[in-house]
């Protein structure tokens, strides 16, 4: 069956917030109440048919053709299903996911997949600051699921990252898996300053290392072990370039020691 299509007519000339069009949201519901679905904006009241031309099909399978920067909070708290967007998206992209499969073939703004607790995100293109990361005043980012970065990623990605995995691979900016608690944040490429910034545990591997390295961190030495190569199988399909470097041996640094210190950053020695 043919997917649930929305064209995007022109871009928005303010923030839209996308939230409502995930495939729970719109099962069973009919071409005419979806375009009369008001959309939370900054300004002026927006619903769905001013925004887009609506092609019926399955709501299991969005399509959003034609992304913008202002188009936020794309498949937040999609539970199941897929939502593909052919284009750029705003803040939020994913955000408090538990399920499904959101792929953006565009670059993604701040914050995408803040609070995500299962399913999958992937970006083509770049992602914005925080990436996987808590919104203010929130003590946990991402709790579970995959993230796949094709490009690379923004300040503090990762930050008290909890669960689950993400997976970059381009070059991530300044404090990347800064106050990790747990999971796996794997960079193929260099990250700036201070990767690991407090993180009290986690895994952060650095493909081509960092600018900066806090000096709160020890060198362990070169290591070949079981548990890097048992990831490097789990990550493959994602991400075959991030699982060769898994394999190879790898330095261990472990940190940060002005925090818990129970976290490793990993380097690969070629």
């Amino acid at each position: 069956m043919k997917p649930l299509t929305f064209v995007t007519r022109t871009a928005p000339d303010q923030r839209l917030d996308l939230s409502t069009l995930t495939p729970l949201n719109l099962a069973a519901t009919s071409v005419s109440d979806i375009a009369q679905i008001a959309l939370q904006t900054t300004r002026e009241r927006v619903a769905v048919g001013d925004i887009f031309d609506i092609r019926p099909g399955d709501a299991e399978a969005i399509v959003i053709e034609g992304g913008a920067q202002r188009f936020d909070r794309v498949g937040m708290g999609m539970q199941s299903g897929s939502i593909l967007v052919e284009g750029d998206v705003g803040a939020e992209a994913g955000r408090l996911m538990t399920g499904g499969q959101l792929t953006i073939r565009g670059s993604a703004g701040a914050f995408a997949a803040s609070g995500m607790k299962g399913g999958r995100v992937e970006i083509l293109g770049d992602a914005g600051e925080r990436l996987a990361g808590p919104l203010a005043g929130e003590t946990t980012g991402m709790n579970g699921g995959v993230v796949h970065v094709m490009g690379n990623a923004g300040l503090r990605a990762g930050d008290r990252l909890r669960r689950g995995v993400v997976l970059i691979e381009g070059d991530a900016g300044a404090y990347a898996g800064s106050r990790m608690i747990a999971g796996t944040l794997a960079i193929a490429g260099k990250a700036e300053d201070l990767p690991g910034y407090l993180m009290n545990r986690g895994t952060l591997l650095l493909g081509r290392g960092a600018t900066a390295q806090s000096p709160t961190f020890a060198d362990c030495g070169v290591h070949e072990l079981v548990a890097a190569r048992l990831l490097a199988t789990s990550i493959h399909a994602t991400s075959p370039r991030i699982a060769r470097l898994f394999r190879l041996p790898l330095r261990r640094l472990a940190g940060d020691l002005a925090a818990l210190g129970k976290g490793e950053i990993f380097i690969p020695e070629a």
